[in-house]
C-alpha cells in the first residue's frame, strides 16, 4: 500500500503540460498511471525529437524511475508563437495515430491562460 501511495504522490507531481518556448515541433498525448486507479493525460513537445516516438520513450523513461507507468494516446504538432501569445495544435503521429487534440487543448489552456489556444484535425 505504501508504494501506491507513492506512486500516486509522485503521479500528483508528474507536470500535465512540458513543451518548448517557441517554434513549431511535434508532441505527444500521455497517458500516466500510479499503483492505484488514478491515472492523467500529460503532453509533452520538443523540437530536439524527430519522431513521436523519441517522446514517448524519454517521457516513459523519466516516468518509471518514479514507479509511474504511461501509454502513448497520440501525437499531433504544436506551433507556439510566444510574442503572438497563440499555440495551434494541429496534425497527427505515424505510429501512433491522432491524439486527442481537444484534450490536449484544454491541458494547454490550463498552463497557458492568456494565450489564444486553437487546434484543427487537418494538416501533418
Amino acid at each position: 500500500a505504501r508504494a501506491a501511495a507513492m506512486a500516486d504522490e509522485a503521479l500528483s507531481r508528474v507536470p500535465d503540460v512540458q513543451i518548448d518556448g517557441d517554434g513549431v515541433f511535434k508532441y505527444v498525448l500521455v497517458r500516466v498511471r500510479g499503483a492505484g486507479a488514478l491515472a492523467k493525460d500529460v503532453v509533452r513537445g520538443h523540437g530536439w525529437a524527430e519522431y513521436h516516438a523519441d517522446l514517448f520513450e524519454r517521457t516513459a523513461e523519466e516516468l518509471e524511475r518514479h514507479g509511474l507507468s504511461c501509454e502513448c494516446l497520440g501525437g499531433g504538432r504544436l506551433s507556439h508563437r510566444p510574442e503572438e501569445r497563440k499555440i495551434h495544435v494541429y496534425g497527427y503521429s505515424v505510429g501512433f495515430g491522432r491524439a486527442d487534440h481537444a484534450v490536449t487543448t484544454e491541458k494547454l489552456k490550463a498552463e497557458y491562460p492568456n494565450y489564444e489556444i486553437t487546434w484543427a484535425d487537418e494538416g501533418y
